[in-house]
């Protein structure tokens, strides 16, 4: 057996229900991972030694085919919507013999022990099962990596097994296709079948601590990024996939907490990962170099395409995908902070990639209006975060992370204003979108305009200038703002077509307020009197 100098958990594994007569590769380093990969041929080196590959069939997550299993634990506490999809416990058990049984023919298998959480009051242990060495090493680079000393004694409190080589049989597994993504908290395990797209892995372990923290341990967990500043100032960063997240919170001037997915507890933000996954589309040394040079050994990138006759990656190259990423260990950025936690934030910036071109670059909310866009969680699906997106489509995402939230959007959303209230936060949102105009007419805000805006509002400087109230959305509109142009800021008077504006903006108004229909009943007042006006 192939096996790094810590002893392979056999007697575990066996209870799982793997058999012993295959090659098992335990807790591999990154270079051993790549090598296997190689010789694999599943997949190729770029010019900068990062390894690249292709995930198959999907090249983004399959919302439509995650399940939850049903069953006392779930039935009553789950929040069951289009994005939590009840499954029987019957058909956890066909599936999952049918994945332990795939994986006890393939001559070789990639175990590994993670953590996720880096506070370690609230940390779990997951073993990761692999078929493909490059899912493996996506673990690792994802996950928090134990010390030898910590594997001595390493015991699972959850297992994902991931087998993207089966396809299942829907009538006979309760499916909808051949793919499915399941979750069981009963049986602490999370099943992957028929899907390479690795960012499974991770949003499952993301929807588990989605329920476990505030259910169980009363902390509040967010779909969002968080970065400090040198003084101790902490700043979330909220926003669907293809809003900013990762890009905004790699800020050379301050320490990168997470890109993704944190926990805010009564004195404190922290991780729940040891890396980024990071969208490639685009991708420049000039606009986001601390991306850029983690591409390099240990680095895993999908669905990219060379420039032809060379191993140079073309980062526009959407042929594939427009969801392009590389996942990396935190420590690739050069100001990672360890351990990845902060202090209680200062700052909130809830990020939007507005299609419509309506809202403004940059605005600051009352404690109402923040708990009114947290709760709508409007954005533009951006292409390729999911299958079948090709352009951008207007959408609302309680808490900007439905997808990922087993509970009802009000416990989240409660917490939240409780900790806003508490502790005296500023919020803002900032559109990263579109101005001058929607979607195909007007213009992507640029990148360094919108670094520029949160750069202000970190340092304070946003605190005198004067404001403007938006006439439908009530929020603040700064009228000048350091290193941005001022006819950028009020969103109308970048349209040419002001009447085209002002319909845009009653027209985007409407979707918001009939989107919060479902949630009226089970919030205050003054966060219905924060709606928009038309």
């Amino acid at each position: 057996m192939s096996v790094s100098t810590i002893a392979i958990p056999l007697d575990q594994l066996t209870r799982i229900g793997l058999r012993q007569n295959h090659t098992l590769h335990y807790q591999l380093t990154p270079e051993e991972l790549v090598q296997d990969t190689l010789r694999l041929n599943e997949g190729i080196l770029n010019d900068t030694g990062a390894l690249v590959i292709r995930t198959g069939e999907f090249t983004g997550r399959s919302p439509k085919d995650k399940f939850t299993v049903k069953d006392e634990i779930t039935a009553d506490t789950v929040h069951w919507n289009e994005f939590n999809i009840a499954l029987d416990e019957k058909y956890f058990h066909i599936i999952h013999k049918k994945i332990v049984d795939h994986l006890n023919s393939r001559n070789e298998l990639w175990v590994r022990d993670a953590f996720a959480c880096a506070d370690p009051r609230y940390r779990i242990s997951i073993r990761v099962v692999n078929e493909q060495p490059a899912i493996n090493l996506f673990a690792h680079n994802m996950f928090l990596r134990p010390t030898e000393a910590q594997l001595d004694h390493f015991s699972p409190d959850w297992h994902i097994l991931s087998a993207p080589g089966l396809r299942l049989d829907p009538e006979e597994c309760g499916t909808r296709q051949h793919n499915a993504a399941v979750i069981s908290f009963k049986h602490r395990t999370i099943l992957i079948a028929g899907t390479g797209y690795t960012g499974e892995t991770k949003k499952g372990i993301f929807s588990v601590l989605n329920y476990i923290l505030p259910q169980d341990k009363g902390v509040l967990s967010m779909h969002c990024s968080a970065n400090m500043g040198s003084k101790g100032d902490t700043a979330l960063f909220f926003g669907l996939s293809g809003t900013g997240k990762t890009t905004l919170s790699a800020d050379p001037q301050r320490m990168l907490i997470g890109d993704d997915e944190h926990g805010w507890t009564n004195n404190g933000i922290f991780n729940f990962e040891g890396g980024c996954y990071a969208k490639c589309i685009d991708l420049s040394e000039e606009k986001e170099p601390e991306i850029f040079h983690a591409i390099r050994p240990g680095a895993l990138v999908e669905n990219t395409v060379f420039y032809a006759g060379t191993s140079k990656i073309n980062f526009a190259d959407k042929s594939i995908t427009e969801n392009t990423r590389v996942s990396y260990p935190l420590d690739f950025i050069s100001n990672a902070k360890e351990p990845a936690m902060g202090n209680l934030p200062a700052n909130i910036f809830f990020l939007t990639c507005d299609a419509t071109g309506v809202l403004p670059p940059v605005s600051r909310l009352t404690p109402a209006q923040a708990m009114y866009q947290f709760i709508s969680g409007y954005t533009a699906k951006v292409a390729g975060t999911e299958a079948g997106v090709t352009e951008p489509k207007s959408t609302f995402s309680a808490c900007f992370g439905a997808p990922f939230l087993p509970l009802h959007p009000g416990k989240y959303a409660a917490m939240l204003g409780e900790k806003l209230r508490k502790h005296d936060v500023k919020v803002w949102m900032i559109n990263t979108g579109w101005s001058g105009g929607g979607y195909g007419t007007g213009s992507r805000m640029k990148l360094n305009y919108t670094r520029a805006m949160i750069t202000a509002a970190l340092e304070g400087k946003l605190e005198e200038v004067e404001y403007a109230c938006h006439p439908v959305f009530g929020m603040a509109i700064p009228q000048s703002c350091p290193n941005v142009p001022a006819e950028l800021l009020n969103p109308r008077n970048s349209w040419t077509d002001k009447a085209a504006y002002d319909a845009a903006a009653r027209n985007l108004a409407q979707q918001f307020i009939t989107n919060f229909e479902k949630y009226a009943a089970g919030v205050q007042p003054e966060i219905l009197e924060a709606a928009p006006r038309i």
